[in-house]
């Protein structure tokens, strides 16, 4: 059997800048004076727990968003 070619594969390259995009929830979490108190409250919550969720969607939302700018179209 015959051996492909390396320069007839594709390279995938992972250098958009899009993912830069993805150190957003790494850090926003690790900056504790946007979390270290207790008002204002949401729904009796105080601002440490309903903030964990709000990081939660961030990371989640900031995810989409690089896998959809930086997908292959075929």
């Amino acid at each position: 059997m015959a051996e492909p070619d390396v320069r007839d594969t594709p390279r995938r390259t992972d250098n958009s800048p899009w993912n830069w995009l993805l150190i957003v929830p790494i850090v926003v979490p690790l900056i504790t004076p946007l979390f270290n108190h207790d008002s204002p409250r949401l729904l009796g919550f105080p601002a440490f727990y309903w903030l964990q969720f709000a990081f939660l969607l961030l990371g989640v939302g900031a995810t989409a968003t690089v896998y959809n700018r930086t997908k292959r179209r075929r």
